[in-house]
């Protein structure tokens, strides 16, 4: 049997980025062998990352990258299982490896986008790190003739695209900033989805017959309450965030453009978590490291 020797797990551990134990018996494993060790050792990282696959990640990042001319920008969200683990540093450099792999290669087909190197590097953060890691979307604004801004919260929980006719980077950020904050449905009011409104119009109804009005007043109330929600959720009809006298189409008039359209990332949304009993989870992972 080969000799372990503490420099030579020193190595293994710097070239795979992995722990001790785990470098010391892979050595163990492979006679002393460090290129058959690495084999061992990304062969159990895909073990590994394959249990962890099936744990929600709705934690994690957003990011944005935009041209040095303001012609295209592009946006990711990528996810880890806690909050504590989407601020370390390899988490952080995969999220940023991904977002100018993206911006390389304008795809935003996520599983396109992992045929190569990066879902190395996600199986390899996986076992480092302990937490399913996963690149949930990615969003591409790249048409000849606009001008992209965006906004990122400062926490990297909240991301804003925003694509201009005319304008310029200042103005794509503001409005940027704006959908950030009061996070509109569309962009003109007849974007409105008609299935949106058709809900809507039944539970105002419902509302306004309980008033006990004549029919031709509950149709009246009813326009009056559908004309203030199509209101509040259009982008061009909001009073803008930063100065509510002017509404946001107002702004954008003012400044020789028009929106084309906006994109927003929160992390997580949508996403359902599961309450999960601790010290289940902590006996389902002893259980599984005696399995291993």
């Amino acid at each position: 049997m080969a000799n372990i020797t503490a420099a030579l797990v020193k190595e293994l551990r710097e070239r795979t980025s992995l722990g001790m134990m785990e470098c010391k018996n892979a050595l163990v494993e492979a006679d002393g062998d460090i290129d058959q060790a690495i084999e061992l050792l990304r062969k159990a990282s895909g073990m590994k990352a394959a249990k962890k696959a099936g744990r929600t990640a709705a934690e994690g990042v957003v990011l944005v990258k935009i041209a040095s001319d303001n012609s295209a920008g592009v946006m990711v969200e990528v996810n880890s299982e806690t909050d504590f683990a989407a601020k370390e540093q390899n988490f952080t450099n995969f999220a940023k490896q991904v977002l100018d792999a993206v911006f390389e290669s304008k795809e935003s087909d996520v599983s396109k986008l992992m045929e190569g190197d990066l879902e190395e590097a996600r199986l390899g953060l996986v076992q480092k790190i302990g937490e399913n890691i996963t690149i949930r979307r990615a969003a591409v604004i790249a048409e000849e003739g606009l001008t992209v801004g965006s906004y990122v919260h400062s926490n990297n929980k909240i991301a804003v695209l925003v694509s201009l006719r005319g304008g310029d980077e200042e103005l794509a950020k503001d409005v940027a900033m704006h959908v950030a904050a009061v996070n509109p449905m569309v962009v003109n009011a007849e974007e409105v989805p008609a299935d949106v409104l058709s809900k809507e119009s039944e539970i105002y109804t419902a509302q306004a017959a309980e008033s006990g009005k004549p029919a031709d007043i509950v149709e009246k109330m009813v326009s009056g309450r559908l004309r203030k929600f199509i209101e509040e959720v259009t982008l061009t009809e909001q009073a803008f965030v930063r100065d509510p006298d002017i509404k946001v189409g107002k702004l954008v008039k003012d400044g020789n453009a028009e929106i084309v359209s906006f994109i927003r990332y929160e992390v997580g949304e949508g996403i359902e978590v599961a309450v999960v009993d601790f010290a289940a989870e902590v006996a389902e992972q002893l259980k599984d490291t005696n399995k291993e």
